[in-house]
């Protein structure tokens, strides 16, 4: 019985099980039995997470002001299981944003956005940039009074932005000021809109990959024909695979021991004393503190921008430095800025 299933399957699709190897079984470059080299497969895994886990909590989530907390609410209190999805959503988020810039951090470090490979350090930003956004939608659905406030505060830095400001502001809140639609607007963006748009990145991210190759870095005094490799199947899927299982099990240590709670309320008769951004927009507020407004967006917009060609600026660089390592300390310089910025916000009493 069971051999006539196959043979009818086999009838249907006839692909060969050495076909099947040989289409997956690419050689993969030695290096990237290291952890740290293959950052890519962490926040494409727990994005995975982040959509089954959303799909889940949509089921009882209710995107108005007057039901969203109290369906948050219920989730998190009384939903079988609903504070375990919840905490799972929330770590995922976390650790998504934490290694969408640790592998950024990781390609430019190695000078892996260099040519031919500038187009696809560009779909890495958009990215990141992406995955700030979606946590900063997640963050603003719940209805708390820090999650309302830290909406209006950043619809009201778009409108900051010169010329196209209120046109953003306008769009992100649906209208002039946080009214009844504004939850359905950031629940759309969050559910739909921006997931669809990473979907599209990654598949275009993927192919570059696959059609250029991953950076190679040979060890020292290796020559081109000695360079180690090993199979993409079954040696780099397994490795995948255990790092896919000990992120499950630390999503579900950190859901179980730091679950995610309630802050009151959202009130928009009453501005809190000091508002608290999620830890990876620390460094953009201990910004915005330190400037004027307008300053602080135009700045930070060009230091993204810059961000952006940043493999044509290195070429650049290296040309009039004749150096190769310019572009590593000033990463190192940002790294440290950022770091510096972070802490600093984070020790303020919220």
């Amino acid at each position: 019985m069971i051999q006539r299933c196959v043979d009818w399957f086999a009838e249907r699709v006839p692909i060969r099980g050495e076909q099947l190897r040989e289409l997956t079984n690419e050689p993969v470059p030695n290096h990237l039995k290291r952890w740290w080299f293959c950052l890519g497969g962490t926040p494409a895994y727990l994005f995975v997470v982040q959509i089954v886990t959303g799909i889940l909590l949509a089921i009882y989530y209710q995107a108005a002001p007057e039901t969203a907390y109290d369906s948050v609410e219920y989730i998190t209190q009384e939903a079988s299981y609903g504070w375990y999805l919840r905490g799972l959503h929330k770590w995922a988020a976390t650790l998504m944003v934490a290694s969408v810039i640790l592998h950024q951090m990781r390609v430019y470090f190695t000078g892996a956005y260099r040519r031919p490979r500038e187009l696809n350090w560009m779909v890495g930003m958009c990215l990141l940039l992406c995955t700030l956004t979606i946590g900063f939608t997640g963050y603003s659905l719940v209805y708390e009074q820090l999650s309302y406030w830290g909406a209006t505060v950043g619809a009201n830095l778009c409108d900051s932005v010169p010329l196209l400001g209120p046109l953003m502001k306008n769009l992100l809140l649906a209208g002039e000021v946080y009214n009844e639609r504004t939850l359905s607007r950031f629940f759309l963006l969050h559910a739909a809109v921006i997931p669809v748009v990473m979907l599209l990145l990654l598949g275009v991210h993927i192919t570059l990959i696959r059609i250029q190759g991953v950076t190679e870095f040979p060890a020292e005094g290796e020559r081109d024909d000695e360079r180690k490799t090993f199979d993409f199947f079954p040696d780099h899927f397994l490795t995948e695979l255990a790092i896919g299982l000990t992120l499950m099990i630390l999503l579900s240590t950190l859901a179980t021991i730091f679950p995610a709670t309630m802050g009151p309320r959202a009130d928009p008769l009453v501005t809190p004393e000091v508002i608290k951004p999620e830890w990876f927009f620390y460094v953009a507020f201990r910004w915005l503190k330190l400037f004027s407004g307008t300053a602080a967006v135009l700045s930070m917009g060009f230091i993204v921008a810059a961000m952006f060609v940043w493999p044509f600026l290195d070429s650049l660089l290296r040309r009039v430095t004749r150096s190769e390592e310019t572009s590593t300390w000033i990463g190192v310089a940002a790294v440290l800025v950022i770091l510096g910025l972070t802490v600093w916000e984070a020790s303020v009493a919220h």
